[in-house]
């Protein structure tokens, strides 16, 4: 990998409000790199994640601690009018309710003394075609599933011998056997949230008689703790109702499990909340690094382009925590530096044809 081109390319990332390309950087350095050396630099070989762990070890030696969690999630970066291969493909949006097209994300972010380093990441690759039983149309598909992805990140993350005492998602890789490889395989603890159908045993005798009940059927107190079981989970969890309000106004529900049966419900809600620092991470790459404003159409082109936005991202957070502002009040003062020089350059214009009206 050209580290010096990676430098530029991502530099030119954070500081772009519009589409990123090949020519517009070659014009923004006046030339110094020609369009050909930067559609090489993204053409030229796989940016993994494991050369991102390279670039960000030294970072996370620095800030990580054995209160640090891992936060899972995924993300879809949204390119209808690109055609398909196998990573732009359809994706079902959870948050929206909906099929999308594009290239969806899983990035396992660490989070300790404040800073956020997305650590481990992975595309969706569907790589395999098969006829859809509904619809008789064909389908691409995946040979990984996102919860074996899941697993295969969190193994990465104790081999790469990274701090943390939690593991954070949500209810989509809340599943048995994920609960089981981060406490029985990782010997680590987790705090992840169930649906209201799970099946759940109040007592460890009736998990062995097969008496179980939905979460939809107890009345549980919020701020209280209760010891449950679940099915295919060899071990007791922590179970707490969390009531809050959405920004619209509505009221919303978590049904939350703990692995650590030594947590308070306080502390299991106070733990749970950094998980919104993944969100964080997914705004910033969409808004502030330029994730969605790449034209490329190969594969490797966007899998590149997608490592150097994480990577952009990486800058822009330890720039941001040096400078003492949050990124969008750093990318603001980026805009209106390059507003100003647009105005100064105009008027230098008119004074320089002697313009009047």
């Amino acid at each position: 990998m050209n580290k010096q081109l990676l430098e530029t390319y991502s530099d030119y990332l954070m500081s772009s409000f519009s589409y990123t390309t090949a020519t517009g950087l070659s014009l923004l350095v006046e030339g110094e790199i020609s369009h050909d050396k930067v559609t090489r630099f993204l053409s030229g070989e796989d940016f993994t994640s494991a050369k991102l762990w390279e670039i960000v070890k030294p970072t996370v030696r620095e800030i990580e601690s054995e209160e640090g969690v891992i936060i899972f999630d995924d993300t879809i970066e949204e390119k209808p009018s690109t055609d398909e291969n196998e990573i732009v493909s359809w994706h079902y949006d959870h948050s929206k309710g909906r099929t999308l097209k594009g290239i969806n994300i899983i990035t396992a972010l660490y989070y300790s003394n404040g800073v956020r380093v997305p650590i481990v990441y992975d595309l969706i690759r569907k790589t395999k075609t098969e006829i859809d039983k509904k619809t008789g149309k064909e389908k691409r598909v995946s040979e990984k599933t996102k919860n074996g992805q899941y697993r295969e990140m969190l193994k990465i993350c104790i081999k790469n011998n990274i701090r943390f005492k939690y593991v954070l998602n949500d209810v989509w890789y809340a599943s048995s056997e994920n609960m089981m490889y981060v406490k029985k395989e990782m010997k680590k603890d987790f705090i992840m949230p169930i649906k209201t159908n799970r099946k759940i045993a109040l007592s460890s005798q009736d998990k062995l008689n097969g008496k179980y009940v939905t979460v939809s059927d107890l009345e549980l107190k919020e701020g209280t703790t209760y010891k449950i079981y679940i099915e295919a989970v060899e071990f007791p969890l922590l179970l707490i109702k969390q009531i809050f309000r959405n920004d619209d106004g509505s009221q919303g529900i978590l049904y939350l499990v703990s692995s650590d049966l030594t947590l308070t419900y306080n502390k299991i809600t106070t733990i749970y909340q950094k998980r919104w620092k993944v969100e964080e991470y997914h705004k910033s790459l969409k808004q502030h690094v330029s994730l969605c404003k790449s034209p490329t159409k190969r594969v490797r082109t966007q899998s590149n382009h997608i490592f150097a936005s994480i990577y952009a991202f990486c800058k822009l957070e330890f720039l941001s925590i040096k400078a003492k502002v949050n990124q969008t009040a750093l990318r603001s003062k980026i805009y209106i530096s390059a507003n100003r020089a647009a105005f100064e350059e105009l008027e230098n214009m008119k004074a320089c044809f002697a313009m009047k009206f």
